[in-house]
């Protein structure tokens, strides 16, 4: 049996671009000998310094919720749950979008509906819907920036949400939409690693021109 090479991710279930990122990087595992590691990172430890609109720090406020949520499951099933808990975090935030407010004239109570998302995402995974207390809770706010802060340390304050580590190489991203799948996120998979890989190879971007596709 071919060994597995493992592979460092570090998330923010809020971010739409990671979850893209995630379900590429389990696309890989098929076809390549990989095998994802998954950490926290938080996008409200990220940009509490930082210059942003008031209406983004408002949403990043709610966001803290979901990583203390993961880190209070870590800390009592495990680190290999998060995962699993992640999947069920993400599928009902980005592909259910059930953080958005629907046609009904009912007043949306996104608040409500996040306990609701994390609560669900708890039982589905097989956890303790117990835990959705920690996500109005400061006791696990060490143990996530300390997660946050290992992924941050690899790459520096610049980017966002993914951070991947792989073989001593650590990069941001890829961002990108759909996932692609089979063989082509095979390809992909080597093609980032061939430029992360490359001493000096610092930045290639350009301009996002459509938005998250999640099926």
């Amino acid at each position: 049996m071919t060994e597995r090479t493992p592979v460092d991710f570090w998330f923010d279930p809020f971010c739409p671009w990671a979850w893209m990122t995630s379900r590429w990087l389990l696309e890989v595992r098929d076809v390549r000998p990989v095998e994802p590691r998954w950490h926290i990172m938080s996008l409200a430890v990220l940009n509490e310094d930082k210059d942003i609109p008031e209406s983004y720090r408002e949403i990043l406020k709610s966001a803290m919720g979901p990583v203390r949520v993961l880190r209070a499951a870590a800390e009592k099933y495990g680190d290999d749950i998060l995962g699993d808990l992640y999947t069920e975090l993400g599928v009902r935030i980005h592909n259910q979008g059930r953080l958005k407010p629907g046609d009904s004239e009912q007043e949306f109570d996104q608040a409500a509906a996040l306990r609701e998302v994390i609560g669900d995402a708890l039982e589905a995974a097989g956890l303790d819907r117990g835990l959705l207390s920690a996500a109005d809770s400061t006791e696990f706010d060490e143990g996530v920036r300390r997660s946050h802060n290992r992924g941050i340390e690899l790459v520096g304050q610049e980017v966002g949400t993914p951070v991947i580590a792989v073989g001593g190489v650590a990069f941001f991203g890829p961002v990108i939409s759909p996932a692609p799948k089979g063989e082509d996120a095979g390809k992909l998979w080597d093609g980032v690693l061939l430029v992360a890989g490359t001493d000096g190879f610092f930045e290639l971007k350009r301009s996002r021109t459509r938005a998250p596709i999640f099926d």
